[in-house]
């Protein structure tokens, strides 16, 4: 079977070989775009109008996402003037991105100095964020002891970013109330007792196997401390607990997710390799079923290797309760 890091060399090599498509892989991680979406679930309140902006997958490392790529996308965010701001976790490089940063004389940039960053983000009704599965997976003394507290999210606590696990919020707009979820990972813990060394053979897997992880998400429990009608947003890391959800997904107005980087690389778009134990089902875009939506964010950074092609990186913008054209 093709892995993502295999497809990921095999774009590297061509580009020794194709100026054009490689300069275009190795430069789109450096672009950014924002991506728009109008969604209107059925149920909503004709008088409720959000305007959220999404951030996900910033896999912090120099020289592809440094402090001033964070700052640049700060900005960005904040000139877009949205009502909240939603992080979707892997704020962390993994291993693989590591090795490269070595190679190209960069490095991991320490959570305080990025977590800063974020925390120059603005919005009237706030900041919000859910943690990743690297998140997790980076933080060596989590997985040792089998759960948080995780160094990212702490560091985002204290740059005044509301961090969620499980959590709800009830907010409101011109008076109309609503629900913000976010959901613990999906993925969080990995099930070798020896975290290192399954770590480094994590990234050769090919397939999306739930065996491998254990998450901490509890859908149900977080579901539980809705308390009126009003309608509900969903943060989610992995795009997986839409097929998941049961009958409390009917509740679940839109769920916003982050994680597969829409496949990372998109030929006549298709993602060869996708997070994910749906394949290519959730990979990317707005996705209705069943009349539940979904966002899947394509996210800002890298994963493997330091290449994009055909998902370029983008701060979503998903306009709630607009009209649809």
């Amino acid at each position: 079977m093709i892995s993502r890091r295999s497809v990921l060399q095999g774009i590297l090599a061509l580009s020794a070989t194709g100026a054009t498509f490689g300069s275009y892989a190795l430069a789109q991680p450096f672009g950014l775009r924002v991506r728009r979406y109008a969604v209107s679930p059925s149920g909503w309140p004709s008088g409720l109008k959000l305007k959220l902006a999404v951030i996900a997958d910033l896999h912090v490392i120099d020289p592809w996402m440094s402090l001033p790529r964070v700052a640049e996308i700060v900005a960005r965010t904040n000139a877009l003037e949205p009502d909240a701001v939603l992080l979707l976790g892997d704020y962390l490089p993994n291993a693989g991105m590591q090795r490269w940063a070595k190679r190209f004389g960069g490095g991991v940039i320490p959570p305080e100095h990025w977590s800063t960053e974020l925390g120059r983000l603005r919005a009237p009704l706030g900041v919000h964020a859910v943690l990743g599965n690297h998140d997790w997976w980076e933080d060596e003394a989590a997985q040792q002891r089998g759960g948080g507290p995780v160094q990212a999210g702490l560091a985002m606590e204290r740059s005044g970013i509301s961090v969620y696990e499980n959590d709800t919020v009830r907010l409101s707009k011109q008076g109309v109330p609503f629900w913000l979820a976010g959901l613990g990972d999906q993925a969080a813990l990995l099930t070798d007792a020896s975290y290192p060394r399954r770590h480094v053979a994590q990234e050769a897997k090919t397939n999306w196997d739930a065996e491998r992880y254990v998450g901490i998400d509890d859908f149900a429990g977080t579901m539980l401390q809705i308390t009126d009608d009003a309608p509900v947003i969903l943060m989610a890391h992995e795009p997986d607990i839409f097929a998941r959800m049961g009958d409390m997904g009917d509740r679940v107005s839109l769920t916003v997710c982050g994680h597969t980087h829409g496949g990372q690389i998109r030929l006549l778009n298709y993602a060869p390799i996708v997070p994910s134990r749906y394949g290519g089902r959730y990979a990317y875009g707005h996705i209705v079923e069943e009349g539940r939506h979904l966002v899947v964010s394509a996210g800002l950074g890298c994963s493997g290797l330091p290449i994009r092609f055909g998902a370029p990186p983008e701060i979503v913008i998903i306009e709630v309760g607009a009209e649809v054209s």
